[in-house]
Order: structure tokens, then sequence, then C-alpha cells
């Protein structure tokens, strides 16, 4: 048996009346497709609320919620070692940095004593080249002085010379022992002593022993004769007295003091 479908029975139901129908049944159908939050709106005008204001915002944070509920552990750990391996390479990139600085002030710190070193190093030479320049000059000054001091001397052997030329010998020994004595007053002026030890003690820093002489008279090692005078300068002996000392007597007692 054949049953009508639902449109012909509706036809068959409501004659005439199907283009109405089917007008109200498409605006339900509409009604039903509308959206939750029309609906909800609608809700809450009947209860004579306000709408309730939820929208994109709330939806983006419930989506926002289900994603972080909904996460994989395995990107955290990712998003951990890629923040090590950053942090790391700061780190590395940092550590280049500091040493460039590091090397920088250490090599204009070099550069700082080296040029210490050239400008000490110049004024170690120009004092040194000054030094020997006033050396050189003090000698020549101190051989002035004594060439200046010897010449009258050299003036007065000169004149004993003319005069025993033109006289003979008489009165000549005279002058030389006068000439003698200038010499001898003006190497003193100078500093110069002479060493001239006939009976003292034998000084060895002093005096060189060239000889002996039996004498039980006086202590030994005393100076006899002195065949040649020694000088000196200060304490520095320019040229010691070659001496003979006794031998035979007594022992020279030795002053502690």
């Amino acid at each position: 048996m054949t049953h009508p479908n639902k449109d012909e029975a509706t036809s068959a139901t409501a004659p005439g009346n199907g283009d109405a129908w089917n007008t109200m049944h498409d605006e339900g159908s509409a009604s039903a497709e509308s959206s939750p939050q029309a609906n909800e709106e609608a809700a809450d005008a009947v209860a004579g609320q306000e709408p309730s204001g939820k929208g994109a915002a709330a939806d983006a944070a419930d989506k926002a919620a289900g994603a972080q509920s909904g996460a994989d552990p395995s990107e955290d750990v990712l998003d951990a070692v890629l923040e090590a391996e950053a942090a790391a390479v700061v780190d590395n990139a940092m550590d280049e940095v500091r040493a460039e600085a590091t090397a920088t002030d250490a090599q204009k710190e070099a550069a700082e004593w080296k040029d210490k070193y050239v400008r000490l190093h110049a004024e170690w030479d120009t004092y040194r080249r000054r030094q020997k320049e006033q050396a050189a000059t003090q000698k020549a000054l101190a051989a002035e002085k004594l060439v200046s001091s010897l010449i009258p001397v050299i003036d007065d052997l000169e004149r004993s010379i003319d005069y025993a030329q033109k006289n003979g010998e008489t009165g000549l020994l005279g002058g030389v022992e006068a000439v003698l004595a200038k010499f001898v007053d003006t190497l003193k002026k100078d500093g110069v002593e002479v060493i001239d030890p006939a009976g003292e003690p034998f000084e060895a820093l002093e005096a060189q022993a060239v000889g002996t002489v039996d004498d039980a008279s006086v202590p030994e090692e005393t100076v006899a004769d002195v065949y040649q005078k020694g000088y000196k300068i200060g304490t520095k002996v320019l040229r010691p007295a070659m001496v003979t000392i006794t031998a035979g007597g007594p022992k020279r007692v030795v002053d502690d003091e």
C-alpha cells in the first residue's frame, strides 16, 4: 500500500495555502539556523536582562585556554633547549668582546711602555754624552791649569841655562835649586805631595824596597836611604818611592791604635 509523502499530505490537508506554509516553514528553518549568540540575546531580552556581551574576546580566550591545555610537552622542551643555546651564543659573544677589549688594552699598555722605553733610552744617551763631554772638558781644564802653572818654571829654567852660557857655571847651582823649589811648590798647590820617607818606618803602600842595610841601632824595616822620591795626590799614589831598609835591629813595636 502506497503512502503519500509529507508535502502531498500537507497540500491535501490545507488546499490553497501551500505558498504561505512554505514561507512560514522557511522562516522557521532560518530561525532555527540562527547563531547561539542570537538565541542567548533573545533569551536575555525575554528575561529583562542586557546581552551577556560574550563575543570574539571570550572565544579567543577559550581557544587560548584550550591550546594551553592541549599543548605538546615536547614543544616546551624544544623552547628550553633553544633558549639555552641562544644564551650560550650570547655568552660566547660577550666573552669574545671582553677578550678583544683585554687584548686592545694590553696592546695599548705595551705601546705606552715601548714609548717610555724609547724616551728613557734617548734621555740616557743624552745624559751619557753630556757626562762624557763634561769629563773631557774638566780634563782639559785641569791640564790647562797645570800647564799654566808650569810655564813660569820653564821660563826660570831657560833663564838659568842662558845665564850659564853667558857667565859660566858660577852661580848655576843656586839657580837650579831655586827652579826646583818653585816647581815642587807649583805641584803642591795642585794637590801633589812628595813621598820622602827617609828615617821613617817602611810603608809598603807608598814605597818600594830595593835593598837592605844592616843597622842594629834602629828598629828593623826603617827606611835608610831614598833613591827616588815618590808622589801622590790625596790617597792615590802616583809613583812609589824607591828606598833601602834596615835589618838586624830590634823588632819595631806595633802601635795597636
